[in-house]
């Protein structure tokens, strides 16, 4: 008898024990199945590719004096890029690669030496294949860092010809700046107003030898269902030991009607050295958006550069350009007009002459 009792605690405490093992692993697969599973990473890219043709056709030039259409009858690739987003809890990443002339002339610093674009390549030139590398961290919802290389907040147009209207750019995007690569915070002030501040290198430079550096600072508001949008921008620092730097940066934006839209940019760059310099102008663009498939853009751009700071004068430019959306390709056709100041273009016999006229085929695709 004592045996049995013995035997049927032992049992007992035998059922127990898997029973609460049981329990356990139940509540562990439970909790597992809880976990939020991690983010996909997402990828994304693009392809842009043009054939342009300038009507003068002059045999010692290209009459371009803007960025990333510098050819003259041949079919030409843009750039190829590829794109990954990450995000995990309160950070994130962000990594673009470009392929092709138009991301290395957009990394120019690091593309060719002394930033010349067509001279030898860099010691390190793998740099100008990054468009953006940049991680971020939300330290609230309101206030997010980050740190790494970001195209500019300040100019209309970007470097990705998908997110353009236009084709060929703007004397104000050509004459910069292009990046930033340095640490900003981004802060919401509530509603659908904002401001940023950061420090960064010399315009356009991922990597420097320099101990100068750059402040820059953008603020932005719209309207309550956003159809208009405001952004005041600025840098402002030290280029080198001898060149200091200030610019003030406008875009604004507007949604019109479902079918027309508008976009504004001015600026204004200042460089004081053993002299004060300065150049600048402003661009409007009138977008019409008829249907679905198909869409219109001018650009009316006046650039002003007396002092010849970065470009050989001052220039007026329209440009037009259509957009016939096929899914995820889009067809740019654009007609361009350029007028100097001065005669910088050449005629077809390489005489000098103050206009141009340019025709240009694009095609784009994202993915």
């Amino acid at each position: 008898m004592k045996k049995f009792k013995l035997f049927i605690v032992a049992f007992g405490f035998l059922i127990s024990a898997q029973a609460q093992d049981s329990s356990f692993l139940t509540a562990t697969a439970l909790k597992k199945d809880t976990i939020a599973p991690l983010p996909a990473t997402t990828f994304s890219g693009s392809l842009d590719l043009y054939y342009r043709y300038n009507f003068a056709n002059p045999r010692s030039s290209f009459n371009n004096y803007t960025s990333f259409t510098n050819s003259q009858n041949s079919f030409e690739l843009g750039m190829v890029t590829m794109r990954a987003d990450h995000s995990w809890s309160k950070a994130g990443v962000t990594v673009e690669l470009g392929f092709g002339r138009r991301g290395q002339e957009f990394s120019y610093n690091e593309a060719y030496q002394g930033g010349v674009v067509g001279a030898p390549p860099t010691s390190y030139f793998s740099l100008a294949n990054i468009v953006q590398a940049f991680l971020y961290y939300n330290i609230t919802d309101k206030i997010r860092l980050t740190a790494g290389k970001w195209g500019t907040h300040i100019g209309y147009e970007v470097v990705d010809a998908a997110l353009n209207r236009n084709y060929s750019m703007s004397y104000l995007f050509s004459y910069g700046p292009f990046y930033n690569m340095g640490l900003k915070a981004d802060v919401s002030l509530g509603g659908k107003t904002a401001f940023m501040v950061g420090i960064s290198n010399p315009t356009d430079n991922s990597t420097t030898t320099s101990s100068q550096k750059m402040v820059i600072a953008q603020f932005s508001t719209a309207t309550r269902n956003s159809n208009w949008k405001f952004y005041l921008n600025f840098q402002g620092g030290r280029m080198n030991d001898s060149t200091k730097l200030d610019q003030m940066d406008l875009v604004l934006t507007g949604t019109v009607s479902p079918r027309f839209s508008v976009g504004f940019n001015a600026t204004d760059q200042w460089r004081k050295s053993a002299t004060s310099t300065n150049w600048g102008g402003a661009a409007i663009y009138l977008n019409w958006d008829p249907v679905s498939l198909f869409g219109l853009t001018i650009r009316s751009e006046y650039f002003g550069d007396a002092d010849k700071v970065v470009s050989p004068g001052s220039f007026m430019e329209y440009t037009l350009t259509g957009q016939f959306h096929l899914g995820k390709l889009t067809i740019m056709p654009e007609l361009r007009f350029d007028n100097s100041n001065e005669s910088t273009f050449l005629k077809h016999d390489d005489s000098p002459t103050k206009n141009t006229f340019t025709g240009l085929l694009a095609a784009t695709y994202v993915f």
